[in-house]
């Protein structure tokens, strides 16, 4: 909407001026003690907050929406904003009003997004942040994940597939890139990310590159690894780009940038990061690995198991090294303890220090920081003492700050407020001005005391008192009997019922040094803890090392709680192709089994020699689908330094891991249940490797029965016939039929889920036997979910007659017509009534083509006895 500049008001012309700085983002406007949105904003506001709408006057212009909230709020409102999604604009007051008789001085200081906060409020303690920057090539693409919260920046270059394992690993609260590549963002990537498009300009030439250089004061990018990865080396330099954009030009704690290896972790591709429930389920209150294992004791150690957990290693000294420490801290109660109490000290040390980068940081926080590394000096003489070489090499890179500790509690009070414009922040005998102030100000009690003292006994006046108001400040106050004791230097100010007030020389030069003195205090203050944050922002460094050494220990000692408390096992870690579990367990349903159920273990043996893929065949609820995930999570457990929910373990070592398991349209892009099945079966038929492992469940039910059985039978064909590709397989189907695979390849092996029948019940033993399975037991599973009498009864029916029919040699096809047939027939009949089952079968038995007149009336005799029986 055109605004006309001639007929608003003062204040509304700078707001339009500002807000036309910043589309896109909601602007909270500083006036006075309130942040105001208007127009638009104010509708959005409203709604997502719930605040008053209201309208007020714009000079001659028409009226405007109007929605505010106080300004000390603001810390309530804002997380609100961003988590609906917004970009929020805060614009603050650059001067103080008192100083200027035009209109106040006003800017954007911060612009926040999603993918760009720091606000302890908006942030989740036990997740990442991140930014995702991405620049695509061709079927190439660069990305770079930054979280100015910590100020972790990482980036990587690879092929399309991979950048979107990332992105599903990483769950970036925001992803950037050209405007001219959104369409093909969604179609690769789809549309469950908060994206933001950007100009092309950033990405065109050196510009992303000379960001970087710049930032990190380098003359090239080889110290980082990725002079070689141009695509990963734009979308870096556009996000650094993109965070002085929003504002955010204090980045020294974005310190360096690494290299994502890709040949260094497992790959777990988006399927498999969604079907085994990693990090997030897709049910509600669904429990994922991750709320299994973090029994972490510091917000760095819960973050730093989530990226463990989706970025397992798939090399074995790395993994062994990780073992070794966690056997260790088991068998060590005493120093298990001593890290768990010393860890819970730190708090968050990450974000802390990423605040002093930010100049973020509030006093009481600088107070945490000094615990924090008083703490980390316990850590180190702790893991110093110890026989482990992994804990002494964290040992000797941790660094106390010595200094750093010395200088916060020496010029920091011990118990500062949180706001600086509280006072009170840093300790006496810092600065002789700052004490010389404080004693006038706040030492004033004692001088009154001693004036009014004194001038009691000069003028004989007993009653004499010494006050103060905001009227005319301090005066001295006489009871009318007394008032003619009154010295004529004195100035009478009010006259009360029962007495006079009067104001001295003395009283209002002393007036005058407090009031100076607060306000100077504040200057001297303010200077002093600028001074002592400039300090600390030199050791960013050391800190942030201290900050991942712990996080590390952190995760390491959460690992051996919990192989204390859940019975774990160190897993052996080799390099051959066998995969050995003897009494695995689904780590996270076993956690959720109602109380004194026990879990019910299972063994799995794969290797590439003799039994590379395993048929599961079983019925519907006995577990097939449980045995699959919990194969994939030990695995996964165990190269991630874990140890894993069984009796023994041996794991030849996985590079990657390919689930297909559940069903799930995707009709938004207007795929349907099979063809999601058949997208994600494809990728893992075309990248597997000879020591992968492939979790197949229920392949082909998105077809028909013939065409999901042919599709199986391939795929298992495939599998196994790959000659420098045995990936080990397990291919849970309801499809019997493959079960005929074993007499043809000789790496194929039936087993089933067992289960017991008792007259018409089913038990399920969730146990896995060798050989194949005839019955699905689907029928029972319904009864058991509740379904209609009369319906369980009819299906058991046409399954009879459908077995029946395929004993005998007849096609299925035609089974079904005639089962549908007979359905016809007898609608008007009750099948739960016997007598009309018997007359039914009577009359299906009929032919009555060749039926003669006496045979019919013959007939018609013989059903009237069975109805009078």
């Amino acid at each position: 909407m055109a605004k006309d500049a001639n007929k608003e008001t003062p204040l509304m012309q700078q707001y339009y001026a500002i807000k036309a700085k910043y589309p896109g983002a909601l602007l909270l406007f500083r006036v006075g003690d309130f942040y105001e949105t208007f127009g638009e904003d104010a509708i959005k506001a409203a709604g997502i907050l719930g605040i008053t709408l209201t309208r007020r006057a714009n000079g001659a212009a028409t009226h405007i929406e109007l929605a505010g909230f106080p300004h000390h709020s603001v810390d309530t409102y804002l997380p609100k904003l961003v988590r609906a999604g917004q970009r929020v604009a805060i614009c603050d007051q650059l001067e103080d009003p008192k100083t200027t008789k035009t209109i106040v001085k006003r800017g954007v200081t911060e612009l926040i997004t999603p993918g760009v906060a720091h606000h302890d409020q908006i942030l989740a303690q036990k997740s990442n942040n991140y930014l995702a920057s991405l620049y695509f090539d061709k079927n190439q693409a660069g990305a770079a994940f930054a979280d100015i919260s910590t100020g972790e920046f990482m980036a990587a270059q690879g092929g399309i597939d991979y950048i979107g394992k990332l992105l599903q690993s990483f769950k970036p609260s925001e992803v950037i890139f050209p405007k001219s590549r959104s369409r093909e963002f969604a179609e690769i990537y789809g549309s469950n990310f908060y994206t933001y498009a950007l100009d092309e300009w950033p990405y065109a030439g050196d510009y992303a590159s000379e960001t970087l250089l710049k930032h990190f004061d380098v003359k090239s990018l080889k110290g980082f690894g990725i002079a070689h990865l141009p695509l990963a080396a734009t979308a870096a330099g556009v996000a650094l780009h993109y965070l002085n954009e929003t504002e955010h030009r204090n980045l020294q704690h974005i310190s360096s940038l690494s290299r994502i290896e890709e040949d260094r972790y497992m790959w777990l591709d988006r399927f498999t990061i969604r079907n085994l429930e990693l990090v997030g389920s897709a049910n509600e209150n669904g429990k994922t690995l991750a709320d299994v294992l973090d029994r972490t004791c510091s917000p760095m150690g819960a973050r730093l198991l989530r990226r463990w957990i989706v970025m397992p290693l798939k090399e074995k000294k790395p993994v062994e090294e990780r073992l070794e420490v966690v056997d260790f801290l088991l068998k060590d109660d005493t120093l298990r303890e001593k890290l768990a109490q010393e860890i819970r000290q730190i708090g968050d040390l990450e974000r802390l220090i990423s605040k002093v980068g930010l100049q973020k940081v509030n006093p009481r926080e600088v107070c945490q920081l000094q615990r924090a590394l008083t703490a980390i000096e316990t850590i180190k003489k702790a893991c110093e003492a110890t026989d482990n070489n992994a804990l002494r090499i964290i040992a000797e890179q941790l660094n106390p700050c010595a200094l750093m500790r010395e200088r916060i509690a020496r010029e920091l009070s011990p118990e500062p407020p949180v706001l600086l414009a509280k006072g009170g922040v840093m300790a006496d005998g810092v600065d002789e001005e700052l004490d010389r102030l404080r004693k006038i100000a706040y030492g004033g009690k004692n001088y009154l005391l001693e004036i009014q003292k004194r001038e009691a006994e000069s003028t004989g006046i007993p009653s004499l008192k010494v006050a103060f108001n905001n009227v005319f400040g301090y005066y001295l106050e006489v009871t009318h009997v007394h008032k003619e004791k009154v010295p004529a230097s004195w100035i009478r100010k009010q006259t009360l019922v029962n007495a006079e007030r009067y104001i001295t020389p003395e009283l209002k030069d002393y007036e005058e040094q407090i009031l100076g003195a607060e306000e100077k205090i504040m200057l001297i203050e303010n200077r002093l803890y600028s001074e002592l944050v400039q300090f600390l922002g030199s050791y960013i460094n050391p800190v942030q090392l201290n900050a991942r050494l712990v996080a590390r220990a952190d995760v390491l000692l959460c690992f051996a709680e919990l192989a204390l408390k859940n019975y774990y096992v160190r897993p052996v870690i080799n390099t051959g192709s066998e995969l050995d579990i003897k009494g695995g367990r689904h780590p996270v349903i076993e956690k959720n089994l109602p109380p004194g159920e026990e879990y019910i273990t299972n063994d799995v043996l794969l290797d590439s020699e003799n039994q590379q893929i395993i048929i599961i065949t079983g019925p519907n609820m006995a577990g097939k689908s449980a045995l699959l995930r919990q194969t994939g999570l030990i695995v996964l457990m165990a190269q991630m330094g874990c140890f894993v929910p069984a009796k023994e373990a041996s794991i030849g070592l996985v590079d990657k891991i390919f689930t297909r398991v559940g069903a799930s349209d995707n009709l938004s892009s207007g795929e349907s249940t099979f063809m999601v099945e058949m997208n994600e079966t494809a990728s893992i038929l075309n990248n597997i490797s000879g020591r992968s492992l492939v979790l197949l469940d229920e392949i082909g039910r998105g077809t028909s029965t013939y065409d999901g059985i042919s599709i199986a039978w391939a795929i298992a064909e495939f599998l196994h016939n790959q000659p420098h590709a045995k990936a080990r397989t397990l291919f849970a189907t309801h499809y019997h039929e493959l079960n005929e695979l074993t007499n043809s390849f000789s790496r194929i092996k039936n087993f089933n889920v067992s289960v017991k029948e008792v007259g018409n019940k089913v038990i399920f033993l969730r146990k896995l036997v060798p050989g194949g399975s005839e019955h699905s037991f689907g029928i029972h599973v319904a009864k058991m979910a509740g379904m209609p009498q009369k319906l369980i009864s009819r299906a058991s029916e046409i399954l009879k007659r459908l077995e029946q029919e395929r004993t005998g040699g007849e096609h299925i096809k035609d089974s079904i017509k005639k089962v549908q047939q007979q359905a016809y027939q007898l609608q008007m009949f009750s099948i739960d009534d016997p007598v009309l089952i018997k007359i039914r079968d009577l009359l299906n038995n009929l032919d009555v083509n060749t039926l003669t007149p006496v045979e019919a009336l013959m007939k018609l005799d013989e059903i009237q006895r069975v109805l009078k029986a």
